[in-house]
């Protein structure tokens, strides 16, 4: 665990925890090097986090301790309709430029330093065109994720080149160049010093305005118009991200805040309190007992986000119910400590009954599932950033001459027009990246996430009883063995099922593994230490000292000093 008393930095890369920390070291403030770190990550993990992707973010001003989150989530072009995938496409959202919604990161990235940072946007990109034009080792997860979605990467002819040097995978130990994605940042960065001499926010916009109205926009939009698309240059100059209020919950001393119902955040939110009201940490951690209450908590949680999370412009989304004490109570009799719910418990909700479930059961998990990474940090004033930016690269086409895929975070939406997270045009699908923050009121300060999809809040609301519950140290309570239920629709397309299905780190323990497949849990085994039980990253700061913790189970790291 790394300790420091100035700043702190932990990361879902080694090289974005260096940007960060060099931005910081640099005189820059949390979100200046949260900033910097963010776009770094689109680099250097750019099979799963895209500069054209989402950006969810939570800030804490030093100053004022005021709380917002920045949505960094695109909504769907002005075209689409909400029966094209199932007149079209038999129900299925496909690969490619159909499922592609409006890039929110870019906007999300520069409204955070216009807002609430301090350098200008091509101060903080810096890194990030260093590593994308001079190129980085490649490293073993990063040669894994190719591999495994070769056969997407080579359908693009835009992306094979970038993707497929020489017709294969690239393999560790070789440097992996972006030349395109170098040119595109470095563009903003020089139409921000062509307006500098107007101000600092003149300049933000500028850098803005070249990637929502410029060449690049112009770029997204012609290859849509040329391939199948919906996007065009009105749906582009339209988008702002939104800054709002965060929800949160008191849980162990700390108010956890949460983003609003455009994303999971809700549902990690209600895990809390029912977590909580229900007294699972008294079972014993990771005992037969604490995992069976967790599970058919996450469950419940689930069977919820399924009936009711959507974009709350478009979907009245019960807050207040969801996370309040008298649900969390009235769902947790719900409960059977010695019997598993077999599948997803929707009964006896506040479900509209009449909404169909659009469920495809599976036999099992066809592969990784797409991903995200994090980044975190806390500063000496006591500013902080939580952000999970994310988007994959293998499953829609790069953008010619741009080394950008536009966010295809439309996999997340649901092609039944009567489901609350459904295809509409203006409206965002239902994310699964949730960057959280926990402040205490003595002034402790824990900005944590994790990459992971579904995996994401049952990491995350493991890690923080770990934390808060179990008294464990940071880094200690990221490395513990973790389980995951897979028991819900998944968020992505084709929103598998697995009834019953969870999966437990063999560190578990088989007699505990044994207890729980007894009680009706369909249980199967990970490896200890394996990037599918997520990978969380955090700083807890306490009484004038940070403590860093990164996963060991991907390429986190953690600086500070």
């Amino acid at each position: 665990m790394i300790a420091g008393v100035n700043h702190m930095v932990s990361a879902g890369h080694y090289l974005a925890a260096v940007a960060a920390f060099e931005v910081l070291e640099a005189g820059g403030n949390a979100i200046d090097a949260g900033v910097a770190g963010g776009i770094a990550l689109g680099v250097v993990q750019s099979d799963m986090v895209n500069f054209a992707g989402v950006a969810p973010i939570i800030v804490r001003n030093g100053t004022s301790g005021e709380v917002k989150s920045i949505s960094g989530l695109g909504w769907w072009p002005r075209a689409m309709t909400p029966t094209l995938f199932r007149d079209r496409h038999e129900g299925k959202i496909p690969l490619g430029v159909l499922r592609s919604v409006v890039p929110a990161a870019p906007d999300a990235w520069i409204r955070a330093l216009r807002e609430f940072g301090t350098m200008s946007f091509g101060e903080v990109a810096t890194a990030a065109i260093r590593l994308a034009r001079d190129g980085f080792v490649m490293y073993p997860a990063l040669v894994d994720s190719i591999t495994t979605w070769e056969k997407e990467y080579s359908q693009w002819p835009t992306s094979a080149p970038i993707y497929l040097p020489g017709g294969q995978p690239p393999r560790s130990g070789e440097k992996f160049v972006q030349s395109d994605l170098a040119n595109t940042l470095q563009y903003m960065v020089d139409q921000e010093a062509a307006a500098a001499g107007r101000g600092r926010e003149a300049g933000l916009d500028a850098a803005r305005d070249a990637f929502y109205r410029g060449d690049i926009a112009k770029a997204i939009a012609q290859f849509h118009a040329d391939n199948g698309g919906l996007m065009t240059l009105d749906d582009l100059a339209e988008y702002a991200s939104e800054i709002e209020d965060t929800p949160r919950v008191a849980f162990e001393g700390v108010d956890v805040h949460g983003c609003g119902a455009w994303c999971q955040s809700p549902s990690f939110l209600q895990i809390l309190q029912m977590l909580k009201f229900g007294d699972v940490g008294e079972y014993g951690h990771n005992t037969a007992d604490y995992l069976h209450h967790f599970v058919e908590i996450i469950k419940l949680a689930f069977a919820d986000r399924h009936a009711y999370i959507g974009d709350p412009r478009f979907v009245p989304v019960p807050m207040d119910l969801l996370t309040s004490e008298s649900y969390a109570r009235e769902r947790l009799a719900r409960i059977d400590p010695e019997k598993s719910i077999p599948d997803i418990p929707i009964q006896g909700g506040y479900r509209d009954p009449s909404l169909p479930l659009s469920l495809e059961p599976r036999l099992d998990p066809t592969g990784p599932v797409p991903d995200t990474s994090y980044i975190c940090v806390v500063d000496r004033w006591g500013n902080c950033f939580s952000a999970t930016p994310s988007d994959v690269s293998f499953d829609t086409p790069v953008i010619p001459g741009t080394g950008l895929t536009v966010s295809s975070r439309g996999s997340q939406s649901w092609a039944d027009p009567d489901h609350p997270s459904s295809v509409l045009a203006g409206k965002r699908p239902r994310l699964t990246p949730n960057p959280a923050l926990a402040v205490g009121a003595d002034g402790r300060l824990i900005p944590f996430g994790t990459p992971g999809g579904d995996v994401q809040v049952q990491a995350m609301a493991q890690v923080l009883m770990n934390l808060l519950v179990h008294g464990m140290s940071p880094q200690q309570a990221v490395e513990v063995p973790r389980f995951a239920s897979y028991s819900f629709p998944d968020s992505f397309e084709p929103h598998e099922l697995f009834p019953g299905r969870l999966n437990l780190e063999e560190g578990i323990g088989k007699a505990v593994g044994a207890d729980l497949a007894a009680r009706g849990h369909d249980v199967n085994w990970w490896p200890d230490l394996t990037g599918r039980a997520a990978a969380v990253c955090l700083v807890d700061s306490k009484n004038g000292v940070h403590q860093g913790a990164a996963d060991p189970r991907r390429p986190g790291y953690a600086i500070g000093w």
